[in-house]
């Protein structure tokens, strides 16, 4: 079927008329662009202009408040300025009124220096009229006198010397016969006394004990197999035993007393019952212990009873005991300690002072040498120790603290106990000494006396406790000779350490002869 031509032709007339409204659009759309292009440079030329504006109007401003700064600045500056140079015035006037000041003085001190000077010519003036005054003077003395100035001098020097040495001596014998009227009567016939009726022997320990052996074939046994016999009494008794040729006897060392006492007696009960082996080492080692314990304590309690002083701690006693193995110098401390308490006794009886208390502080002043070796301390502090533990009375632990001066004294007692624990440790054969020393400390006090001018012989004598000296009596008088023990006996008590006195004697002796024809 055909399309109708009319329809034909409208639908070409609405395509035409589309065609015409699509470039129309177009046409009204790129007019309309136009116009907001033109509106949109129009507002940013106008953006722009008020921009500059606003930028020259900033600028303005910004220029106006910089010049506002600088002025209020270099007023400031100008102020600051003007202010320090007012201040830099006033400190140059002061300047210059100090500058004034110091000429004023600088010319005062010149005038003074001007003045010194003078007075200084004026001196030296006087001082060479006085030196020529006093060389004639010399001169005129030589010529009166005869001697020269250097004669004069040693005249006057002598003169004066003679003078001193018996003014010196003058004085020194006024002391010392002032101190032997009031000290040395009573005080040597105490000691004096005290000594006479005391009776001690002295003990010499070592430090090896030797058991004596029936025969030597029991050597072998004591050695044992392979020396285990040896080896276990060593160990359990802490001894050494000392197996040589030396016939029918054996030695054991240590320096331990009680323990090399233990092993003697453990050594005799084995050589007595025969059989020796390490089982019955062990047993007899305990019954040896066991015997020395009750030694000990009967020993302490047999001291007590002699020196009649009563009311001893138990554990003190046994200490006491204990004492009979200790030696000090080769002294027995236990002996030593007896024979203090006794000397202690007899000066105390004296002295009007308390007997009993006297010989419980001399018993007790070595306690603290029973004691382990374990313990630290000295044997002074030590004893004090136990002395305050079993409640002895404050003087008996005083006199124990003070017997060597490591405290000041503060009781009788205690120069008491001083005393006696110096003479039991002084009296001759009481103490062990190396020889070698004991001459050489002989040879030191000769060599000092010898040392001074004037002494022609000088011996060491009584075991050196008195040092006579002979000297010329050609230069040495009566007054130098008194002065001399002086002196030598100060440097003695310097340089020679021993325990007691030491009592220097200066023999001057002047000879005359004639025969008779």
């Amino acid at each position: 079927m055909k399309t109708p031509a009319w329809i034909a032709i409208i639908f070409a007339a609405c395509v035409i008329v589309g065609v015409v409204m699509f470039i129309l659009g177009g046409i009204l759309r790129k007019k309309q662009a136009e116009k907001t292009i033109g509106s949109a440079e129009d507002e940013a030329n106008r953006i722009v202009t008020d921009a500059v504006n606003n930028a020259e109007r900033t600028k303005k401003e910004a220029i106006t408040d910089a010049k506002e700064e600088a002025l209020r600045i270099r007023s400031e500056a100008d102020s600051y300025v003007e202010m320090r140079r007012k201040d830099l015035d006033r400190e140059q006037g002061r300047l210059e009124r100090m500058e004034s000041n110091l000429n004023q003085r600088t010319n005062q001190i010149s005038k003074k220096e001007d003045q010194v000077r003078s007075k200084e010519d004026e001196i030296n003036s006087k001082l060479n009229e006085a030196e020529s005054f006093v060389r004639s003077q010399r001169e005129m003395l030589t010529r009166i006198s005869g001697y020269s100035e250097e004669q004069a001098k040693l005249t006057i020097l002598q003169s004066v010397d003679e003078s001193l040495d018996h003014e010196k001596a003058i004085r020194i014998r006024d002391m010392e016969e002032k101190t032997r009227e009031e000290a040395n009567e009573k005080a040597n016939s105490i000691i004096a006394m005290a000594i006479q009726r005391l009776a001690s022997d002295s003990v010499g320990q070592i430090a090896v004990s030797t058991v004596t052996l029936p025969n030597d074939e029991i050597k072998g046994r004591i050695i044992g197999r392979e020396g285990r016999n040896v080896r276990t009494f060593e160990q359990i008794t802490h001894t050494e035993l000392i197996i040589d040729d030396t016939p029918e006897s054996i030695t054991i060392s240590c320096f331990e007393p009680t323990t090399r006492e233990i092993a003697r007696l453990t050594l005799e009960k084995l050589i007595a019952d025969g059989r020796i082996h390490p089982g019955s080492i062990e047993t007899f080692y305990n019954k040896s212990v066991a015997e020395v314990e009750q030694t000990i304590k009967q020993t302490g309690e047999r001291v007590v009873q002699d020196l009649g002083v009563n009311g001893i701690h138990p554990e003190l006693v046994k200490l006491l005991g204990r004492l009979r193995y200790r030696t000090s110098f080769g002294q027995n401390v236990l002996d030593h300690s007896v024979e203090v308490a006794r000397l202690a006794g007899y000066l105390a009886a004296e002295l009007n002072c308390d007997v009993k208390t006297a010989k419980r502080a001399g018993l007790l002043h070595d306690i603290g040498k029973a004691m382990d070796r374990d313990n630290e301390g000295t044997h002074i502090e030590l004893g004090v120790e136990q002395a305050k533990k079993y409640r002895e009375k404050d003087v008996v632990v005083h006199a124990i603290w003070a017997h060597h001066g490591d405290v000041e004294a503060k009781s009788i007692y205690d120069f008491i106990i001083q005393a006696a624990d110096a003479i039991s440790a002084a009296r001759p054969g009481a103490r062990r000494e190396d020889l070698a020393n004991y001459i050489k400390r002989l040879e030191k006090l000769e060599d000092i006396a010898h040392s001074v001018s004037g002494v022609k012989e000088a011996y060491a004598i009584q075991a050196g406790r008195e040092l006579r000296i002979l000297v010329n009596p050609e230069t040495v008088d009566d007054d130098k000779m008194q002065i001399m023990a002086h002196d030598i006996a100060q440097k003695v008590g310097n340089e020679v350490q021993m325990p007691g006195q030491i009592k220097v004697q200066i023999i001057r002796e002047s000879r005359a002869s004639a025969l008779v024809k």
